[in-house]
C-alpha cells in the first residue's frame, strides 16, 4: 500500500495502470505482478506499508545504510545481487516495468 505525500508515480498491476499524485492512495496485492516508475519533475515521498512482514528483510538486505542524513543520490546497481537476494527472500523480479527502456 502506498500513500503519496508529493511527487508522482505511475502504477501498473495485473494489467491496470494508475497514475497517482499527493493524497493518492494505492493497493497493490500480493500475488499480483505489479511495479512503479517514479514521475520526473520531482522525487516520490509517500507512506509504504507492506503486509505480510518481512519485505522489509528483502529492503534491508538488498541495499545499504546510509552515509549521511539524507537521501542519497541515485546510482548504480548490481541486477546480479539484486537477483541473488531476490531469491534469498522468495521474490521474483520480472523485469523493468512496461515502456520504460
Amino acid at each position: 500500500m502506498f500513500y503519496v505525500l508529493s511527487g508522482t508515480a505511475r502504477f501498473l498491476c495485473d494489467g491496470e495502470e494508475l497514475v497517482a499524485g499527493p493524497g493518492s492512495f494505492v493497493l497493490l496485492p500480493v500475488g499480483l505482478p505489479h511495479t512503479f516508475v517514479v514521475g520526473s519533475e520531482e522525487p516520490l515521498r509517500c507512506l509504504q506499508i507492506t503486509t505480510p512482514s518481512g519485505f522489509e528483510e528483502f529492503a534491508a538486505d538488498a541495499g545499504s545504510p546510509a552515509s549521511e542524513l539524507r537521501l542519497p543520490d541515485p546510482g548504480p546497481f548490481d541486477p546480479a545481487a539484486l537477483g541473488h537476494v531476490a531469491a534469498r527472500h522468495h521474490v521474483e523480479i520480472l523485469g523493468p516495468p512496461p515502456n520504460t527502456t
